[in-house]
């Protein structure tokens, strides 16, 4: 979907690269929360998540309409995986509202022998929390995702398809 030109096709891709981008801003402004929530499973597939799950909270909380889980296999792949999301929601025009655990990755790892984090924030990258208002994004290394069972803990609300 590239255009060229013999005379400067660097000038000519970067202006079909920004009509991209306005017409993703202008299909962003139109998502509704699932069509969001599966954009963003989809950053993550890409960023090679594992056991990606979409639940609808609508009538279960009030502050959210959807969350996506996910899981990594590392600090790292977690923060790879948030990364993903974060730019392709940047692409998209979609902002993120909250973010947490993504500044402790960067810290000193401390060894905590399976315990499981209190929060996002005491986590080092085990669990990162993504807020865009209406949907709400929780990236797990496994241990930890296991502990929570945010699935088990929600388990009124539905699972939606992303694929």
């Amino acid at each position: 979907m590239l255009e060229s030109s013999q005379q400067g096709s660097g000038c000519k891709i970067k202006e079909v690269s920004q009509r991209l981008s306005e017409k993703d801003r202008d299909i962003a402004a139109t998502l509704t929360s699932l069509q969001s929530a599966k954009k963003i499973a989809r950053f993550a597939f890409d960023k090679k998540a594992e056991n990606i799950v979409l639940l609808n909270m609508s009538g279960v909380v009030n502050y959210c309409d959807r969350f996506v889980i996910c899981s990594g296999t590392s600090s790292r792949h977690v923060k790879a995986i948030a990364d993903g999301i974060e730019e392709g929601l940047e692409d998209l025009g979609i902002k993120i509202k909250f973010k947490q655990g993504l500044d402790s990755i960067s810290k000193s790892r401390s060894f905590s022998f399976g315990n499981p984090p209190v929060s996002p924030e005491d986590s080092n990258g085990r669990w990162v929390l993504l807020d865009m208002g209406d949907v709400v994004v929780h990236i797990f290394e496994g241990a930890s995702r296991e502990f929570y069972a945010l699935e088990h803990l929600w388990s009124e609300a539905k699972q939606d398809k992303w694929s």
